[in-house]
């Protein structure tokens, strides 16, 4: 982290890019998103400051591409020594 965001690289079994959550100008919005994430300066995403229950920060992300067969949803929380983890997991189907 750093005062423009966050750097870092997405891997995936198909995905190895290099990413970047930038500070968003959320202007009067309150519902905006605190940062958009880029990827070879496309926006593939947006991220919000959240905390948690147990009073821990973490941030809300949302992934979506053309590539993707659905939106990911996921928390970027601090790893070891200074790095961060973006930890997801998938939807589960609703019942019809």
């Amino acid at each position: 982290a750093d005062k423009d965001g966050f750097t870092g690289t997405l891997r995936t079994l198909t995905l190895n890019v290099k990413v970047k959550l930038v500070p968003n100008d959320k202007g009067d919005n309150e519902k905006a998103p605190d940062f958009r994430l880029q990827a070879a300066g496309h926006d593939i995403g947006a991220a919000w400051k959240k905390t948690s229950e147990a009073g821990r920060e973490y941030i809300s992300v949302t992934l979506d591409d053309p590539s993707f067969p659905a939106t990911v949803y996921a928390r970027l929380i601090e790893g070891e020594s200074g790095t961060h983890d973006l930890i997801w997991s998938r939807s589960k189907p609703q019942a019809a």
